[in-house]
């Protein structure tokens, strides 16, 4: 996969440490890997990390990519913290 050329079992194993590096945050509720590795989606659990927390888990797993996986170029981490509220008007 790529124009690298890696192996493909090479490829699987990097995307899945990379998720897992996300999980092993407190407050993360789930982690993806998408554009082939280049960038990690992390959903936030936002009963557990606030606005501001969440500024700084992003930095923090931001440099445990860094720290505990190599990759060619760059990849970008996006945290995403929502909160949802519906009520039906009858």
């Amino acid at each position: 996969p790529g124009a690298r050329k890696e192996n493909l079992a090479v490829f699987i194993e990097r995307l899945k440490r990379l998720e897992a590096i996300a999980g092993g945050f407190e407050g993360v509720r789930r982690a993806y890997a998408v554009k082939a590795g280049k960038e990690l989606r992390v959903i936030i659990d936002a009963g557990q990390i606030s606005d501001q927390k969440t500024h700084g888990l992003c930095k923090k797993i931001a440099r445990a990519v860094e720290r505990d996986l190599s990759y060619p170029g760059q990849i970008k981490v996006s945290a995403i913290r929502e909160t949802r509220a519906v009520r039906f008007a009858v």
